[in-house]
């Protein structure tokens, strides 16, 4: 697997990329009209082009056999969706495609962003992930992260809940 940064010129294969791998991982549990009012504003150019130019932010795709199978959101600082503690990072989103699951994608992704934390000696790696998305929880488990918290997140007008999850470095 090869990761690289994602740039601005980048931003067409990141927002089709980003509604896919959305869409594929969550539309069966919610409905349709609210899958695409959070997409809508989530995943157009202008919100992720902003997100990729800002400098507490960044993207990484992973590549299989020159084939772009998941990517990674990073936010530091000022970007974090909660905290902005300049001691950790937080993984705002990390997907897969649904026929590279199973393949340590998503390991080798979360690997790749506690590698950088450890090197900017930062204190620990959190993130927010659906309380009924099982599987994620339990491959965040696997990884280390223990859930301290919850968050209120919005997907169209359903009301939803995160569990806030962290792990020490």
């Amino acid at each position: 697997m090869v990761i690289t940064k994602v740039i601005a010129t980048d931003i067409d294969t990141l927002v089709a990329f980003s509604r896919k791998t959305f869409f594929d991982a969550f539309l069966h549990l919610n409905k349709p009209e609210d899958m695409e009012a959070y997409a809508c504003v989530a995943f157009n150019v202008d919100k992720l082009l902003s997100e990729v130019n800002n400098r507490d932010s960044a993207f990484y795709f992973a590549w299989l056999d020159d084939e772009l199978v998941g990517y990674i959101k990073l936010n530091y600082t000022s970007a974090q969706t909660e905290f902005q503690d300049k001691n950790a990072v937080e993984v705002e989103r990390i997907y897969v495609l649904s026929s590279a699951q199973g393949k340590q994608i998503g390991k080798q992704l979360l690997e790749f962003a506690e590698d950088l934390a450890k090197k900017d000696d930062l204190k620990y790696i959190w993130l927010g992930v659906w309380d009924n998305n099982h599987n994620a929880i339990r491959f965040y488990e696997r990884h280390g992260f223990k859930a301290f918290s919850t968050h209120d997140f919005f997907l169209g007008s359903d009301h939803q809940t995160d569990l806030v999850m962290r792990k020490e470095l």
